[in-house]
């Protein structure tokens, strides 16, 4: 199994909290699973079975600390003693990433340590494998696997499952039984087998989820970093989100902020206006498909420059009619922020001594010439040798241009 399947299904996050039950033996509180599939059931997977392991694989396809209440599950609905989901296979350095429901075994590693030298690696994806069908049972007793594993935690019959998403990662799914407990049959290796498209498809969900989730973190950082405020409204005006840009702006009190959960400006006249722009932004969500955009200037009482707001509406969903529904991007522009890209960054940029850039930065921030040396403590004829060799090597004649030059590069994305 390739590295890429931990890194893309964001187990890094996994939470050790939630795997205390695998741990130390204590058990997960799930709703009253069937009894395990006997020799007497009159039919082979009831319509019951089937729909709770879904639920809660689907479940576990939105949060990956779903993913043991699933296993449990699948484990008490099989009658096995351990059910396992393998994330990240041994191989090279890695020790590998497991996540097991146990039946009575306590201190369970969260890998498997042999897992290299298990004759399950290699079986047909999409199918359902049992163990006792892959090779004899003098062949599985002689198996290193087998001897210096498998033995000493109880487990004798294996029934698995591998699967490969839509990326090219592997993933398998593992059901065991002790060598006291019968091995698995038919009914067992059709529950599993009906479970595979569903696997499969939670899987990709989420890949998918937590794939959108980097990209919009993402564009949340880019427009931080480029001091664009964005706060989000609900279909009632209130605000439900706003990214740390429009949290530093709001937070700072000077011309707009939050006044009971509402988007306020501090002076009445931009106020009013504001409001009207979102009350037209909400209506206009409801009747069309197409957004609404509409601009405004909000005063500062501090003096500086003032705000340059956007407000956008947000295209309705008609599944969608839940409490704080996105309706409303109201879009905050801080235009005298100062922002100091990573020095080393700007100089791969532009390929500036680290004393050139240091100017530069300084000429962007608006500072002239005379206090940006001052700023850096450096003579003034110094720091015309430095714009005369920044003028040279970006191939700008104006300080206007080089100002323009530096705001718009992406050197701004490097900050943290």
């Amino acid at each position: 199994m390739p590295e890429s399947a931990y890194a893309n299904m964001d187990f890094s996050n996994y939470k050790p909290s939630s795997q205390d039950f695998v741990l130390k033996d204590l058990p997960v509180r799930v709703n009253p699973a069937p009894g395990p599939l006997g020799a007497d059931d009159e039919a082979a997977v009831t319509a019951e079975h089937l729909s709770q392991l879904i639920s809660a694989l689907y479940v576990a396809a939105m949060e990956p600390d779903a993913w043991q209440v699933f296993l449990e599950i699948l484990r008490q609905r099989i009658g096995g003693n351990y059910a396992s989901f393998i994330v990240r296979d041994t191989h090279g350095e890695n020790i590998g990433w497991v996540i097991s429901a146990a039946d009575s075994r306590r201190d369970l590693l969260q890998h498997d340590p042999y897992a290299f030298c298990s004759p399950l690696r290699g079986i047909p994806r999409d199918t359902v494998v049992v163990l006792a069908e892959w090779m004899t049972e003098r062949e599985w007793r002689a198996c290193r696997y087998y001897t210096d594993w498998c033995k000493d935690v109880d487990v004798f019959n294996v029934m698995a499952i591998d699967i490969v998403t839509d990326d090219g990662c592997y993933y398998g799914l593992r059901v065991t039984r002790s060598e006291a407990m019968a091995g698995f049959g038919p009914r067992e290796k059709e529950l599993m087998g009906l479970l595979i498209p569903h696997f499969k498809r939670a899987l990709n969900m989420h890949l998918a989820l937590h794939r959108d989730r980097q990209v919009i973190s993402l564009y949340g950082r880019a427009t931080a970093q480029l001091m664009m405020g964005v706060v989000i409204l609900d279909q009632n005006g209130m605000v439900i989100e706003s990214n740390p840009a429009a949290t530093t702006i709001l937070n700072s009190g000077d011309g707009l902020k939050v006044n009971n959960g509402a988007l306020e400006a501090a002076y009445a006249n931009d106020n009013r206006k504001l409001q009207r722009l979102v009350r037209d932004a909400l209506l206009h969500a409801q009747t069309s498909q197409l957004s609404m955009t509409e601009g405004m200037s909000i005063g500062r009482q501090s003096g500086q420059l003032n705000w340059g707001v956007v407000v956008q509406s947000i295209s309705s969903d008609e599944w969608s009619e839940g409490k704080q529904r996105p309706s409303v991007a109201v879009f905050v522009r801080d235009t005298t922020g100062r922002a100091d890209p990573p020095l080393q960054l700007a100089q791969q940029l532009f390929q500036l001594t680290p004393s050139e850039t240091a100017v530069a930065i300084q000429l962007a921030n608006g500072l002239s010439l005379d206090e940006a040396a001052e700023t850096l403590n450096i003579r003034l004829n110094t720091a015309r040798a430095h714009l005369r060799s920044i003028f040279s090597k970006t191939g700008v004649r104006r300080q206007t241009e080089l100002v323009r030059l530096f705001l718009n590069s992406v050197a701004w994305l490097g900050n943290k």
